[in-house]
């Protein structure tokens, strides 16, 4: 029954991003592909805002997936949820360069030099070793006040569900075009 549940919600949480995400995509195309003319080209790219909300949204499902999956007593819970937004809290910082290397990389895509391409293989690599060992360091603090298998349970789930954004966003993020 769990599985069933957990492979919903993962489910529902991939289509709620791969509609809010395929923004990038349109921003990322070049004007001639997308039927205008130079001289009419409008900015296509998601604002701070859409970025701010679409990141709301999948906090809130994150937490949500936890909840419906980790079968918590009431006096786990009271000392778990603490932690999970503790840990929530510190993971902004790199999903923030997340954002911030997708962006430039939206920005820079028809332009990209050989040292921006270095740059972003580099911001891009940090930031997943900074969200691996975020989540390494909480391994012990969550043991604190629940089960080590209960953390094992939040551990996939907290990786299943950056496996599935990250999926999401590489099908949406163009590859380096190496034409130019």
């Amino acid at each position: 029954m769990r599985k069933k549940s957990i492979q919903a919600v993962l489910i529902a949480v991939s289509v709620l991003f791969v509609c809010n995400v395929s923004m990038f995509a349109q921003a990322s195309q070049k004007p001639a592909e997308q039927g205008v003319l130079d001289s009419d080209v409008q900015p296509n790219s998601p604002s701070d805002q859409d970025i701010e909300m679409l990141r709301a949204n999948l906090r809130a499902q994150r937490k949500q997936i936890v909840a419906q999956n980790m079968n918590l007593t009431a006096d786990e819970a009271t000392k778990f949820w603490p932690v999970f937004e503790q840990y929530r809290k510190e993971a902004i910082k790199p999903n923030d360069e997340r954002w911030a290397v997708i962006k430039e990389y939206a920005a820079n895509y028809d332009t990209m030099t050989d040292a921006q391409a270095h740059d972003y293989i580099k911001r891009w690599a940090a930031v997943d070793q900074d969200l691996i060992g975020l989540r390494l360091r909480y391994v012990a603090v969550f043991e604190k006040v629940i089960s080590p298998k209960k953390t094992a349970l939040w551990y996939q789930i907290d990786r299943r569900i950056d496996l599935l954004i990250n999926l999401q966003l590489s099908s949406q993020i163009p590859l380096v075009n190496t034409s130019k």
